[in-house]
Order: C-alpha cells, then structure tokens, then sequence
C-alpha cells in the first residue's frame, strides 16, 4: 500500500500547489471567524510538510541527477521553460521550509485578530514561493520567484538583469541543464559571476552590505524573525551552490581570495560587534551574518570537505537562531522590552524557558552534538587546506560566537531578580512549549546522526567538485 501510495504522489505536484489553496480558502471566510481561518492555514502548511517525506522515501542518493522532475512550457518561443527539480543539494531546504511555516503559523495563533486571514494567506504564499525557488532549476524563474518572496533594492535588480539575457544569449535558453554544459569564456565567466555576485551577497548577506539584517529583525515580529533567519537568508548561499559555483567553475576559482576576505572580516566584526549591543534582537541578529558568511567561506574553498560541510549549516541554521528569537519573543510577550539590563534571575522564575534557551545557545555555539557541529567542523577542514590564516580566523571567530552566546545568556538567565522592572513572570505555556519542540529535536537528531543528512547529498556535491575541477 505505502508502494502504491508513494507511485501516485512521487512528484512536486502535492507539496507546491497545497500552499496556493490554503491561502485561497481564507479569502472566503469574513474576518470575524477567525479560528476556521488559523485551522485552515495551519492544516494546509502542516499538509505540506507532510507531503515530502513522500519523495524523500524515493529519493535516490546514489545519483547526482534531479528527480521528481517538472516541466512545463512557459515561454516556448524564448525557449523557457518551467523545470523544476529535486537533488541532494535542494531536498533539505524543501523539507526545511515545509518545516518552518506551521510553527510561524503557530507563534501568531493568539495575536491573529485584526488581520488574521492577511497572516495566513501572507505565510502560505511566501511557502510556496519558497518551495518552488529551492526546486528551480531555471536562472530566470529562480530569479522572478525569489525576489517575488524576500524583496530587493532596485540596484540588485539591475545586476541579475545583466546576467540572465548574457546567458540567454549565449545558450539560448535558461536552463540550467543546458547551462552547465556551455562552455563560457574566462572573461565572460567573471563579468557573470560578479554580477550574480552582489546579488547573492546582499541576501546572504556579507560585509559591507550586511547593514539591513539586524534592523529588519529589530523591525519585524517574532514570527517574520523566524522566517528570516530560517528561510530567506538561504537564498544567497543557495544561489551561489546552484548557480554561480556551478556554470562560474573559472570565476570561481580566481574569486576564492575576494570570498575569504569578507567572509573572515565578517566573521570576526560580526562577533565583535554583538558584544556592544544592548537590544535581545539585535544581539541574536548578528549570528546569522556570522555563521552564513563561515558557510560561504565553505563553498568557495572550494574542495569536497568545504562545499560539503556548507550545506549542514545551512540546514541547521533553520532551527538554531528561530529558537533563539522565539525565546526572545517569549520574554517580549511578557514584559514588553528586549533590553538586555533589564533581564536577570530568569532561572529561578522561569526554568522551563531557561532550559530551552541554553539548549538553544549550546546549538548556536556549534557544541558537539548540535546540528551546527556537524557543518562547521569541516568547513574549516576545507577552508585549512585552501589557506590557513583564514580558517584560523574563522575558527576564531566561533570562539567569540561562544563567548557572546554565554554572555547573552549570563545576562538574560542568570544573576539576580530586578523586581524594579520585572514584577510578573510566567514560564511558557504548553502551545508555546510545543513550538520549541520541534527545533530541540531537529537539532539533536541532526548532531547526534548527521549520516541520514550527509549521505542524501554526498552525491550531488560530489558530482559539483567534480564538474568544476576543483581539488
């Protein structure tokens, strides 16, 4: 039956369209019902994540090509086409994001009151916007679809617009496929990568243009947080593995020295910088700069213990810092400041949130045993055996990540009670407690048996060290 189950719904055509529908239904449903309206979108969004775990009972690790392949003809006298796909580097981000959206769904349940149906027909559009970029194997609609759902400068704009009709033109199509079988020039290799590149770097995002990320998660509600630190920032570094690295293999290559030298200020000014601030948020915003541009220096390395540890982190830097804004968020609900003075003796008030924020902070510190762990240990590997001097830096850089983790912690746990500005305390309640489940045993099981995970995608970057002669 399970045999007869999996050949009917071995496709992408379940997990795309189910979020279209269930941001549909609500439009229907007048804004004074409000609970049919968070039931149907958090039934859809968790039939959603259902819905993969079909195709990753299927999914063959032993081949580096897409499957559950797509295709549809879009703009056939351009030669473009819809062609979407599956392959070890894009199956976790899939599921990742399946994951996800039920628990922003969640973490919204009790303030959806005015705009109820706009929160979740807004949630169940970014899920599908999001599942089909990480599916697309086409340049153009990767493009259109991904700033559809995260939104970019004007400037941005302008330099993918540069790079997609050069490669039209040279092609004739947008197919990826066909793409990384054409052999362009040096020249033309480089102008392309730096193109796709500032880009790719304002969403990762690196330094200098990093600015925008710790205000937009001061700005945004707990939830946008999730799905910023959880979602959007994966599509910089998944376009520079799906894209740039790939059909750049020359350009990569001459640009490792540009990579490593933002990526290592980043790490470095990143951690030094959280130190100095005084905002909850804030503090937990700067992580991400850090860890992502450690995973850039990952895939530019470029050999197979680089490009293949970038992927880890980046799939576990779904769970980590949410955790730790939700935590955040908790406190926020509460007492309505995320002040770090403010903050003191939670352990003794509070001790199931204190225990779920120290498993949290162990995660975001890459303990052994942690989801990050497994990532971050051969990043270094890799980056050690391109120049030294830069992974050392890196690996520096994790030390101060320790040190500002435990002292946001310090801060925020442990120490005494300030009744001055703290008068009631409550720990979470059992929705808000069933939230943090989830990331607590996505992180554990990822640290404690990453094989499930390295094996399914062992293959694919393999086959792209490979295609780029990279040693």
């Amino acid at each position: 039956m399970l045999e007869h189950f999996c050949e009917c719904y071995s496709d992408l055509s379940g997990p795309i369209p189910c979020p279209v529908l269930g941001s549909i239904t609500p439009l229907f449903i007048p804004n004074s019902r409000i609970r049919p309206i968070r039931l149907i979108g958090l039934c859809a969004s968790l039939i959603t994540f259902l819905y993969p775990p079909v195709p990753r009972i299927q999914f063959d690790p032993s081949t580096a090509k897409s499957q559950f392949v797509e295709s549809l003809r879009w703009l056939p006298y351009e030669n473009i086409n819809l062609y979407m796909g599956i392959d070890g580097l894009s199956l976790f981000f899939v599921i990742l994001t399946t994951f996800l959206i039920p628990i922003c769904i969640s973490v919204g349940w009790s303030s959806m009151r005015s705009y109820g149906k706009e929160y979740i027909t807004a949630s169940l559009i970014l899920e599908f916007l999001m599942i089909a970029v990480f599916c697309m194997l086409d340049p153009l609609l990767f493009y259109v679809l991904s700033e559809s759902g995260s939104g970019v400068r004007d400037k941005e704009r302008s330099r993918q617009h540069i790079t997609i009709p050069l490669i039209l033109l040279q092609t004739g199509t947008t197919d990826l496929q066909i793409s990384l079988t054409t052999e362009f020039s040096e020249r033309r290799q480089i102008f392309l990568w730096i193109a796709s590149f500032a880009s790719f770097a304002v969403k990762v995002p690196m330094v200098p243009v990093h600015i925008w990320l710790p205000e937009a998660h001061v700005e945004a509600p707990t939830a946008g947080s999730v799905i910023l630190a959880g979602i959007l920032l994966k599509l910089g570094t998944y376009g520079f593995l799906r894209f740039s690295i790939p059909m750049f293999p020359e350009a990569t290559l001459c640009s490792t020295p540009f990579i490593y030298t933002p990526s290592a200020i980043a790490i470095i000014y990143t951690s030094s910088t959280t130190s100095r601030q005084i905002d909850l948020k804030k503090i937990i915003a700067y992580s991400p700069v850090a860890h992502m541009n450690l995973v850039t220096i990952g895939m530019f390395s470029p050999n197979i213990q680089g490009i293949g540890g970038s992927i880890p982190p980046m799939s576990s830097h779904g769970p980590v810092p949410p955790a730790l804004f939700l935590c955040v968020g908790v406190l926020y609900d509460r007492h309505k400041t995320r002040l770090v003075r403010y903050y003191g003796g939670s352990v003794s008030t509070m001790p199931n949130l204190s225990t779920i924020f120290f498993s949290s902070t162990l995660a975001n510190m890459s303990s052994p045993g942690t989801s990050s762990f497994i990532g971050e240990f051969p990043i270094l590997v890799g980056a050690f055996q391109r120049n030294s001097l830069v992974a050392t830096l890196a690996a520096l850089g994790m030390i101060l990540g320790a040190a500002y983790s435990l002292w946001l912690y310090n801060r925020a746990v442990s120490g005494n009670l300030k009744p001055d500005f703290l008068h009631k305390f409550s720990d979470p309640n059992g929705r808000e407690v069933s939230i943090f489940i989830p990331f607590i045993v996505g992180v554990v099981r990822m640290g404690v048996h990453p094989k499930v995970f390295s094996d399914r995608m062992h293959t694919s970057v393999s086959n792209l060290v490979q295609h780029g002669k990279f040693h």
